[in-house]
């Protein structure tokens, strides 16, 4: 076991000192993320943007009696601008409070975090450890973390077939805890001597390269603690992870993007309304259309982007039907993913990978997709979770079919062309999807008669996928009723079906 394996299973189990007071598993992270914070500015030598009088070594120096009151106002100061000059210390502490009601349970987390092995773990990685962390939260279901945390292995396949370029601008408009951006920022690492820059060229890279927004605070904070630990800056506000509402006018502070990863969220905005941003053309209150739209008008010319989409996304009619259109002759949509079911820990629905580039020539905005290469990973294939690990072993073929270009223009044939066949590759003209109602769900492989028991998804993953397609049948009756212009009797049933909704989504 790494010394990162072993602390992470550490400090995820001093969990239990705090499981009296009815702490959950996020909530327990965010208060992590206070202390280790501090420890680790001290480990890192970073401590000048924590004010003297609050370091981790005061925290420690205090009465056992005294030490909770002083952390109380700890977190209150740190997040003050009059009293602490870095915004990154600033953005992690704003509205910041402790879930520790006990001073005993506090002196017992500082206690325990300082006899772990530092040192060992600064040699492998403080940030690798931190994202353990994010990542054992994620696999616990009661967190319901697993929301914003895409598996590290599609995460760094998606990297891997994008090829992130030195003095490009990178952008995840849904950053979660960083993952996109951390991977991105490792590729770059991997494949060139940052230490040759110039001074000219790190400032680039450092302050100019990296963008992402967070709509939700504690996610937020995560993401600067993880972004600071794997050496990429940050202040929260004007570069590296903002906080902020991508479907608003905050969406602003993202600059034009050579290349864009994304898992954008799943659902329907709350309240069922649309975005509060203009300058869409098709207004809607799907999440995940609405985040595409901003992903394919944020490309700069000649950028790329890669994208974690549900199947909705594939052929819902009516305006996603005329996103996919728009979408297909702005970009070259070269290339979609279909993922197995069972890799997203709290979420049941089918998703995909959608690769796409935007063409240099800035004037040419039609029929820029000519064929869709789909690779089917989602038929006849295990449902991943306890019983069997995602690794990357699934996606070789997926790689070998994608090529080495970048923009998805390498050299492709189909592995088969009969419609029977059970090949994973195969293409598609603009002629075929246009006559198929520009749907982009299509699957051709049929699924094995018998079913092993041990390949069967969890109880929680089957209840999940009903879940989805529940809320997003509310979701489009919602909307049908909306282009009705429903009359008094109707809008009353039209506010029972948005409860329905609310209730579906806090369930899923």
């Amino acid at each position: 076991m790494s010394t990162t394996t072993d602390i992470v299973a550490k400090l995820w189990n001093l969990c239990n000192v705090l499981k009296d007071d009815g702490v959950t598993y996020t909530d327990y992270v965010k208060e992590l993320t206070y202390l280790l914070f501090l420890k680790m500015s001290e480990e890192t030598g970073t401590e000048d943007r924590i004010p003297a009088a609050y370091r981790w070594e005061e925290l420690e120096a205090k009465a056992a009696p005294d030490r909770l009151t002083f952390y109380r106002k700890l977190l209150l100061d740190l997040g003050d601008a009059e009293i602490t000059d870095s915004i990154l210390t600033r953005s992690i502490y704003a509205n910041a409070n402790t879930i520790i009601k006990k001073p005993a349970t506090l002196t017992t987390l500082i206690t325990e975090i300082d006899k772990l092995d530092w040192y060992s773990a600064k040699e492998e990685g403080l940030g690798d450890l931190y994202e353990g962390l994010l990542e054992k939260n994620a696999n616990e279901k009661k967190s319901g973390a697993g929301q914003y945390f895409t598996p590290r292995v599609l995460i760094d396949v998606m990297v891997q077939l994008t090829q992130p370029q030195l003095g490009e601008i990178i952008q995840d408009p849904a950053a979660g805890t960083g993952g996109f951006l951390i991977a991105a920022n490792h590729y770059l690492e991997e494949h060139n001597d940052l230490n040759k820059l110039d001074e000219k060229q790190w400032e680039q890279y450092q302050h100019h390269t990296f963008y992402g927004m967070e709509f939700v605070q504690d996610t937020h904070k995560l993401a600067l603690m993880n972004l600071a630990l794997h050496d990429i800056e940050s202040d929260g506000h004007s570069y590296g992870i903002i906080y902020g509402d991508t479907m608003s006018a905050e969406a602003e502070k993202l600059p034009k993007a050579d290349l864009i990863l994304s898992n954008p969220p799943f659902g329907t905005k709350k309240g069922g309304g649309l975005p509060s941003r203009d300058d869409f053309t098709f207004p809607t209150s799907n999440k995940q259309l609405a985040f595409l739209q901003h992903i394919y008008r944020a490309l700069k010319p000649g950028g790329r982007a890669a994208v974690v989409l549900p199947d909705n996304v594939l052929f819902e009619a009516n305006t996603g039907a005329q996103i996919r259109r728009d979408l297909m002759d702005k970009c070259n949509l070269h290339t979609i993913l279909r993922l197995p079911t069972g890799i997203f820990y709290a979420q049941g629905v089918k998703t995909n990978v959608l690769f796409f580039s935007k063409p240099e020539n800035v004037s040419q905005d039609t029929g820029n997709t000519q064929e869709v290469w789909i690779y089917d990973m989602r038929s006849n294939m295990p449902s991943f979770g306890k019983r069997t690990a995602f690794t990357k072993d699934y996606f070789e073929d997926f790689i070998n079919c994608f090529g080495t270009d970048k923009n998805g223009g390498s050299k492709r044939e189909e592995l088969a062309d009969d419609a029977d066949s059970q090949t994973r590759w195969r293409v598609f003209s603009r002629e075929v999807i246009a006559e198929r109602g520009d749907s982009l769900d299509i699957s051709w492989i049929k699924d094995k008669d018998v079913v092993d028991a041990a390949d069967l998804p969890e109880p929680e993953q089957l209840a999940g996928e009903a879940m989805s397609e529940l809320t997003e049948a509310l979701r489009e009756l919602s909307e049908l009723m909306d282009a009705l212009g429903a009359e008094d009797e109707a809008i009353a049933q039209k506010n029972v079906l948005a409860e329905a909704l609310g209730l579906a989504e806090s369930v899923g």
